[in-house]
């Protein structure tokens, strides 16, 4: 899903750009100074962390899929490796802290205009702490594979399809 981002001044000396191919592609380029425009991709991370045959799954707070359940997972900040994020997002959002084992795959299908680019996800397992839904999960629950809640997302669904 590519889209042009509407970037107007250069970043470095302030004048306005323009666009013009460059790189293999059409991009807003500084006329001044030579500065080019480079979107980074959104990165976002999860858990997969299952036990007793039951695998940790979040209710989303907010839009999109309002109310519907996915994987604990959010978006890597600036300067924080994407396991990291993934512990951090998985204590932000259940109460639980986690260990990472490995990376499970990436899943590189946007699904919203808000998305991730693509989504690393890691198998974990539970360290310390009592299962409670906090910042942006409405509720943090154990599911076993034959009675899921509604998904939120296609990555949630192939992550649980999968591994």
């Amino acid at each position: 899903m590519s889209k042009r981002v509407e970037v107007k001044h250069c970043l470095r000396c302030g004048d306005a750009v323009v666009q013009q191919p460059s790189y293999g592609e059409v991009r807003p380029v500084c006329p001044s100074c030579g500065w080019v425009y480079f979107a980074d991709p959104k990165v976002a991370v999860g858990v997969f962390v299952e036990r007793d045959e039951k695998i940790l799954l979040v209710q989303r707070s907010f839009n999109p899929h309002q109310g519907k359940w996915s994987l604990p997972a959010g978006f890597v900040n600036a300067g924080e490796s994407p396991a990291d994020a993934a512990r951090r997002e998985c204590l932000e959002e259940t109460s639980l802290n986690a260990r990472i084992l490995h990376i499970l795959d990436i899943y590189t299908e946007k699904e919203h205009a808000g998305g991730a680019d693509f989504i690393i996800i890691y198998a974990a397992e539970v360290i310390s702490g009592q299962l409670a839904a906090a910042d942006d999960a409405a509720d943090a629950a154990w599911f076993s594979r034959d009675n899921l809640p509604e998904l939120a997302f296609e990555a949630t669904r192939y992550f649980l399809e999968n591994f």
